[in-house]
C-alpha cells in the first residue's frame, strides 16, 4: 500500500534537514504544507487538440499585449534599461517575456510554490524533477529571499513575474534594486535584472536581431527549413532570401530558416538570440511570440504575409495516428505521441517528397488521409 502524502512529507522533511535546511524555515514551509489534488489534474491533462500556432501568435502578441507593453516600458524604463544595459539585452526583449510569462505581472499564479510542488514530488509525472525542485525552492526560502507565504506561482512551480523554476532562481536571480534580496514576485528591478541575466548565460549576443520575417524564392528547398540547417545570413541572400518588408538581411551567423505553418505561411530566419531564448521555454511559437512582441513593442508593424488561417488544428490522436502511418510507410516518425517533434517533421518530409509535394513537414488532414490510401490494399503510395 503506497503511503500517503503526509507520511511522505515525513520523510522528505528528514532529507531536507540532511541537507541542512533549518529547522525554522521547514516548520514554516512544510508545517502547513497541502496535498493538491487539482495540481496533478493538471500535471497529467493534455488538450485534444493542437493549437495552430497563427491562434497562438493572435492571443501572445495581440494589440492589447503590444500597447500594455509600451505602458510597462515607460513606467518601468530605468529599471529595464539598467538591466538592459548590465547584461545587454534589448529593453524590449526583456518586457516582451514579462507580457507573456505573466501578462506583465497580473498573472503570475497564486499558487503556494511549496504545496504545489510537493504534490507533484509526491504524485506527479515527474517526481524527481519536483523533488529537485522542491529541495531548491527550501533553499531559497532559507537563504532569507522570500517568506513561504510569498512564494507563489504556477500551478507547475514557476515562480513571479518571468516565471523561473527554483533551480533557474538559485542559477539567475539577481539583486537589481540593491536591497540585498532576490525579489522576482514584488520588485521590477530584480525582475528585469534577473530575466536578463538568464538570457545573457544562455548566450544572448548583444546588438544582434532574434531573426525576422523573410520571403523565400521559389525554388526554394523547404527540406532545409527545419531550423537545424544553419549558414550566415550573406549566404541565405546568395539563396535567394530575402526580408519581408524590403531592404538587406542582417549580419547574422549561424542562421536558420524556419517555416512555423509550413509552405503556405511566413518564413523566418533566425539567429543565435532566438536560440537563447528558446533555452528561456523551449517551444517555436513561445521564441517567436517574444520576438515579434518584441518588435511590434517598438513600433514594427504586423507580418506581410498571411497565415493559412483555414487549416484546421489537428487533434492529439490524429497526429498520432499520422505517426504511425508513416513508421508503416518506412518513415522514421518515431513511438507515436501525437506531438509534432524533429523526429515526425522528418519524417512528413521525406512523405511529401516521395509524393512530389513541397517538403514542409507541416501536418495537414489531406496529408492524414493521403497516408491511410498509401496503407489500403493495393496502394504503392509512400514506397
Amino acid at each position: 500500500m503506497r503511503e500517503s502524502f503526509e507520511d511522505w512529507l515525513v520523510g522528505f522533511r528528514g532529507e531536507a534537514r540532511d541537507r541542512g535546511i533549518a529547522a525554522q524555515t521547514l516548520t514554516t514551509a512544510l508545517d502547513g504544507a497541502e496535498f493538491l489534488p487539482r495540481v496533478i489534474e493538471l500535471d497529467r491533462s493534455q488538450p485534444e487538440f493542437t493549437r495552430q500556432i497563427w491562434d497562438y501568435l493572435d492571443t501572445a502578441v495581440s494589440d492589447t499585449r503590444v500597447e500594455t507593453g509600451r505602458v510597462r516600458l515607460a513606467e518601468h524604463r530605468d529599471a529595464i534599461d539598467a538591466a538592459a544595459d548590465r547584461y545587454g539585452i534589448r529593453p524590449e526583449i526583456l518586457v516582451a517575456i514579462w507580457g507573456l510569462e505573466s501578462n506583465y505581472g497580473s498573472n503570475f499564479g497564486d499558487t503556494r510554490t511549496v504545496d504545489a510542488l510537493a504534490t507533484l514530488a509526491y504524485d506527479g509525472r515527474r517526481r524527481d524533477f519536483a523533488r529537485k525542485q522542491l529541495f531548491a525552492a527550501l533553499e531559497i526560502l532559507d537563504s532569507g529571499d522570500i517568506s513561504a507565504d510569498r512564494m507563489r506561482g504556477s500551478w507547475a512551480g514557476a515562480m513571479g513575474h518571468t516565471q523561473f523554476i527554483p533551480t533557474s532562481f538559485q542559477a539567475y536571480a539577481v539583486d537589481g534594486d540593491g536591497d540585498g534580496r532576490r525579489d522576482i514576485w514584488g520588485s521590477i528591478p530584480d525582475v528585469m535584472a534577473s530575466t536578463a541575466h538568464y538570457l545573457d548565460e544562455a548566450g544572448w549576443d548583444t546588438g544582434d536581431p532574434w531573426g525576422l520575417e523573410v520571403r523565400l524564392p521559389e525554388s526554394f528547398d523547404y527540406a532545409s527549413a527545419d531550423g537545424r540547417t544553419r549558414q550566415s545570413a550573406s549566404d541565405w541572400a546568395a539563396d535567394g532570401v530575402r526580408p519581408a518588408s524590403g531592404g538587406s538581411l542582417p549580419q547574422l551567423d549561424d542562421a536558420a530558416i524556419i517555416t512555423p505553418a509550413g509552405a503556405r505561411g511566413p518564413a523566418f530566419l533566425v539567429g543565435p538570440n532566438f536560440r537563447s531564448i528558446l533555452r528561456y521555454n523551449n517551444a517555436t511559437s513561445y521564441a517567436l511570440a517574444v520576438g515579434r512582441l518584441a518588435d511590434r513593442i517598438a513600433g514594427a508593424g504586423p507580418l506581410v504575409a498571411e497565415w493559412p488561417r483555414g487549416l484546421a488544428a489537428m487533434s492529439r490522436d490524429q497526429i498520432e495516428e499520422m505517426q504511425g502511418l508513416l513508421n508503416d510507410a518506412g518513415f522514421d516518425a518515431g513511438t507515436p505521441d501525437g506531438v509534432m517533434g524533429p523526429n515526425t517533421r522528418g519524417a512528413l518530409r521525406a512523405f511529401q517528397q516521395s509524393i512530389g509535394q513541397i517538403p514542409d513537414g507541416f501536418p495537414t488532414f489531406a496529408l492524414l488521409e493521403r497516408l491511410r490510401q498509401s496503407q489500403s490494399p493495393g496502394s504503392n503510395a509512400g514506397q
